[in-house]
């Protein structure tokens, strides 16, 4: 019996996903989270196999849990899936270890079937999002950057990013003008707006 571990902040979604999987004999459903602090404390409490992740929650993204998961059960294959597949996210993904990525549009058959596959140690990757991530190119900002760019999405003041990134004010300001002349931008609300295009924050 393969357990799963279910995390979408949509009750509609995350219901109606754990009903599809529940009619598969070889599958069970443990638990089931609204956010990504809850997944995390799911995971921990009932040690899934696989998690099946939604890309956004409330209170951050299902690749920022897929990495912790990583370390607090690494034994745990993750799936993430999506209603907006970005090229930027999909790297971003693969580079926090999770081994599927599929748009929420996939019919129930094929998610079964990538629970299956990521058990076993196999991956998946949703063949259309795989091309526009190959045709897309790589971010141009660093990870520090992207940190920083993320931080300032919600509208936040300097300082209170750096207070959150434990820099300087005056490091975050460099950060963001040059995440801002990297991706063309105008200013760093307009930075934010490219790099989330992207899927690259």
């Amino acid at each position: 019996m393969i357990r799963v571990l279910l995390a979408d902040d949509e009750n509609l979604i995350r219901s109606a996903l754990a009903a599809l999987l529940a009619l598969e004999d070889d599958l069970e459903v443990v638990a089931q989270a609204a956010s990504g602090a809850e997944a995390l404390a799911m995971a921990r409490a009932h040690t899934p196999d696989v998690a099946v992740l939604d890309l956004q929650m409330p209170d951050r993204d299902g690749i920022g849990v897929a990495a912790d998961l990583a370390t607090v059960l690494p034994s745990c294959a993750v799936v993430i899936v999506t209603g907006h597949g970005r090229a930027g996210h999909l790297k971003r993904a693969l580079e926090a270890g999770v081994r599927g990525f599929l748009p929420k549009t996939v019919s129930a058959p094929v998610l079964t079937e990538v629970v299956r596959t990521v058990h076993r140690g196999g991956r998946y990757v949703d063949p259309e999002l795989a091309a526009e991530a190959i045709s897309a190119g790589d971010s141009p900002l660093t990870p520090r950057e992207a940190d920083v760019l993320e931080l300032a999405a919600g509208g936040a003041p300097v300082e209170e990013i750096a207070a959150r990134a434990h820099l300087s004010p005056g490091t975050v300001r460099n950060h963001l003008s040059s995440a801002a002349t990297k991706l063309g931008a105008p200013n760093r609300h307009a930075a934010v707006e490219v790099a989330r295009r992207h899927g690259w924050i």
